[in-house]
């Protein structure tokens, strides 16, 4: 049996993830550690653990494992002590709001002799795994451009508080799609120049709910990527990832999220969708723990975090100087 636990319900994926938990054999969902002791009260009810109230204790005991779903800002200290610990560490995205806290993590897990994953679950999903497949067999040629989005729900509460987010839509965005782009074309970034906007909540909200941002990749590959909290709370789920690649043999469209029916419900006067495909978290948190049997970093690294860091850092520098900036 391996046993995980999770660190903080902040980030609303630990609920996902702990769905994951419970639902894969041979795993247990072993205990919940927060700061939040009510919240993480709530959360152990729920998914039928305990909830351990000290950190120290939490970690002393023989849990394989740590998914950390924190608050931004939050996940270097809960590294650094699940690493001191001797765990396994799942860190949700992004790794850390600066270069300097995510190469923080990265070196302290590696001195520790630990596996440290970054949590991008769009990795797992099917239609970018056959995007990336037909990009590999090179059937298409090169590829010049690509133009991606991202768009999805406002959160709210600390993801609007710069302190403990780092940033708004485009922090929470794109590194999605930085994550994405590297691992399908295997290729770095190396400039970007972004806008950012506060115009779809208004004062209400203190950070960027939009950013625009154009890419350089290794090559002269240009990229355009959109990131937004534009999708209204009715919306039938929380957002998208698209992508288009334009290459020399052709264009290359994929909707990360279109494995889906469209449900319109008179009894319930509503639209939904109805999802038929993949569960993405469910494979990203199989793919942890076979991590954690196995003693190797997950598919996703310490490193990929790091450098979709560096670019969404990068992003907001732009921003603020006017000026591409060089990554």
């Amino acid at each position: 049996m391996v046993k995980i636990g999770i660190m903080s319900f902040a980030h609303i994926h630990a609920n996902s993830y702990a769905a994951c938990l419970n639902a894969l054999p041979g795993v247990s969902l072993a205990a919940i550690w927060d700061d939040n002791m009510a919240r993480g009260r709530k959360a152990a009810k729920e998914y039928k653990t305990k909830f351990v109230k000290d950190l120290t204790d939490f970690l002393a005991s023989d849990i394989d494992g740590v998914i950390i779903t924190s608050e931004n800002s939050k996940h270097r200290e809960m590294v650094e002590a699940a690493a001191k610990a001797r765990k396994w560490i799942l860190c949700e995205k992004p790794l850390a709001p600066t270069m300097k806290d995510a190469k923080s993590i990265v070196d302290t897990c590696r001195k520790a002799g630990v596996g440290l994953g970054t949590a991008f679950p769009c990795r797992f999903s099917t239609p970018l795994v056959e995007a990336k497949a037909m990009l590999n067999s090179g059937q298409y040629g090169e590829v010049y451009a690509v133009s991606c989005t991202n768009h999805g729900q406002y959160p709210g509460g600390w993801f609007a508080d710069t302190a403990l987010s780092g940033g708004g839509a485009t922090m929470d965005h794109t590194v999605h799609v930085v994550d994405l782009l590297r691992w399908m074309l295997g290729k770095e970034f190396t400039s970007v120049y972004c806008e950012l906007g506060n115009q779809l909540h208004g004062k209400s909200l203190k950070t960027d709910d939009l950013g625009s941002l154009h890419l350089e990749m290794d090559g002269g590959i240009q990229v355009s990527h959109l990131a937004s909290w534009s999708r209204p709370k009715s919306f039938p789920t929380w957002g998208d990832v698209t992508m288009e690649f334009v290459c020399e043999g052709g264009l290359i469209t994929v909707d990360a999220f279109n494995q889906k029916l469209t449900v319109f419900d008179d009894g319930n006067e509503e639209v939904r969708w109805e999802n038929w495909g993949d569960n993405a978290d469910l494979a990203l948190i199989k793919d942890f723990v076979d991590a954690v049997q196995s003693k190797c970093d997950p598919a996703s690294t310490g490193m990929d975090g790091f450098c979709a860091t560096a670019v969404t850092e990068a992003a907001y520098k732009s921003a603020k100087t006017g000026k591409t900036v060089k990554i």
